[in-house]
């Protein structure tokens, strides 16, 4: 490994995004930014609700539709290794159908459609897979397997729901609740849920501006002001927090409620205007107050492991496959620029932790304050032919696999940045610090839109938050796809 010279700051940070001025526009004119306020995330936090609670009805509806569908097998035909496939197939469906979905109101009403469809659909799909194997059981058995397990199904549901609706009104599943906002829809809530135990949500308390002298006014007293939001939820146990705003601004209130990312619970959102609200299936009503059931944070989904490993097996492979490309690069930066083939320069990360980003060295700096400070080397006249050609055709990011496989970066995020520019643009750019609650990326969602060279870190701020709310393993895969085309055509430089 090299020498730890550093050399003049890499591009804006990594793959595709290589901006040359970090205060100005393209157009040469300074940007003009409001003050933003670092996002300073709460420490991870798991609510000690009993783990029987910590589901919901969910995997109960789950185990209870796999009873059914073992029970109606039982009943109408001999047992087959190929049903175990047919039940992968209804509880897929039923999963794709929402059937399985946290919910306020439990009804069997609401579900009926739904089951009828997914289950025409499952036994539509049951019947093409059986198709090949036609001696299995034949078309007259396979209809009233359909129908007894449609009754089981709708049974187990009807004997879920009427479980969880008395052990609801008797105390036994009560969700501490902490309501945002001491308004008159806050007290509203609150009121309705004292009232209305069938809806298991037990209101501790609010959280406001308010002076505590006007805790005599409301039906719950209020445990601190919008800023200690974590802390209440840490201190009081609290299982899920609905939003009904209040006094509070609306940006302060998206940057409250994205430091408590990192904590276990469950945010609902009373929607403005929620008298002109259309509900659909997917919104929770309370006493006819809609409210729009937030999604959790990626990194608490189970997806999230999954991008994990895919992180490590896709790293350490190309590592091994690309191992050829990487010793030529390595050999074409020591005899253009001597000694010292491998860059490490301190990037900002996940929470906010510093770590050491690799790269293939394409020039070295005057001192390490050139290293920290310079924004861009694109048009530096010490860069010469290797590496201007590793910068065009981004192979001086390869080393950043061994970043991947470590554990700092994944191949998709954010990009990181160093810490001197991300304290100068937390102070200008809004909500740009958020950027830092999931791990950076070898490319991101705004270098896959072209966000690079004289483009706007506000936009690209907003295009990685906007990556981090509504993250799937196929934005990860679409990013991917869009990047290596840039890559192909060369717009890395």
């Amino acid at each position: 490994m090299a020498e730890n010279t550093g050399e003049s700051p890499a591009r804006d940070v990594g793959l595709l995004n290589k901006p040359d001025d970090p205060v100005a526009e393209p157009d040469g004119e300074a940007r003009s930014a409001p003050v933003a306020r670092p996002l300073q995330l709460e420490q991870p936090w798991r609510n000690p609700e009993p783990w029987w609670l910590r589901g919901g009805v969910r995997p109960y509806l789950l185990l209870g539709d796999v009873a059914a569908f073992v029970v109606a097998t039982a009943i109408t035909m001999p047992a087959n290794p190929v049903h175990v496939v047919v039940l992968g197939v209804y509880i897929a469906v039923f999963f794709v159908a929402g059937l399985y979905r946290s919910r306020l109101n439990l009804s069997l009403l609401d579900d009926l459609p739904y089951v009828l469809a997914a289950s025409l659909v499952g036994f539509a799909l049951k019947l093409s897979l059986l198709a090949l194997f036609p001696s299995v059981d034949p078309p007259p058995r396979q209809v009233l397997h359909a129908l007894v397990l449609l009754a089981a199904v709708l049974l187990v549901r009807w004997t879920a729901y009427t479980v969880v609706h008395t052990a609801r009104c008797r105390g036994k599943i009560r969700h501490r609740t902490l309501i945002v906002g001491a308004g008159p829809v806050g007290v509203r809530l609150a009121n309705t849920l004292q009232d209305r135990p069938y809806y298991g949500l037990d209101p501790v308390g609010f959280v406001d501006c308010q002076s505590p002298t006007q805790d005599r006014l409301l039906p719950a007293p209020v445990l601190g002001a919008y800023e200690q939001l974590g802390k209440v939820i840490r201190q009081h146990s609290i299982r899920d927090v609905i939003v009904a705003f209040g006094g509070a601004d609306e940006d302060d209130l998206v940057d409250i409620l994205r430091t408590c990312d990192r904590l276990d619970v469950e945010v609902f959102l009373v929607p403005r205007l929620f008298e002109l609200h259309n509900a659909n299936r997917y919104t929770d009503e309370i006493w006819g107050i809609p409210l729009i059931r937030v999604r959790r944070a990626v990194f608490r989904s189970p997806w999230w492991q999954v991008k994990r490993l895919f992180d490590i097996v896709v790293s350490g492979l190309a590592l091994v496959l690309l191992s050829p490309v990487m010793a030529v690069c390595a050999l074409a930066v020591r005899y253009e620029g001597g000694p010292g083939i491998i860059f490490r320069q301190q990037r900002v990360g996940l929470d906010g932790r510093p770590f050491d980003v690799l790269k293939f060295r394409s020039l070295k700096p005057v001192n390490e304050a050139e290293s920290q400070t310079n924004w861009n080397i694109k048009h530096d006249d010490r860069l010469g032919p290797v590496g201007k050609f590793l910068r065009a055709s981004s192979l001086d990011e390869l080393p950043q696999l061994w970043n991947i496989l470590r554990g700092d970066m994944s191949l998709v995020g954010p990009r990181p940045e160093r810490p001197h520019f991300v304290q100068q643009f937390s102070t200008h750019i809004p909500r740009y610090t958020a950027r830092h609650r999931v791990p950076a990326g070898l490319t991101g969602w705004s270098q896959a839109h072209g966000l690079r060279g004289d483009t706007s870190i506000e936009d690209r701020a907003r295009f990685d938050n906007y990556y981090i709310e509504n993250w799937s393993p196929w934005l990860d895969v679409k990013i991917l796809v869009m990047t290596v085309g840039q890559v192909v055509r060369r717009q890395g430089g």
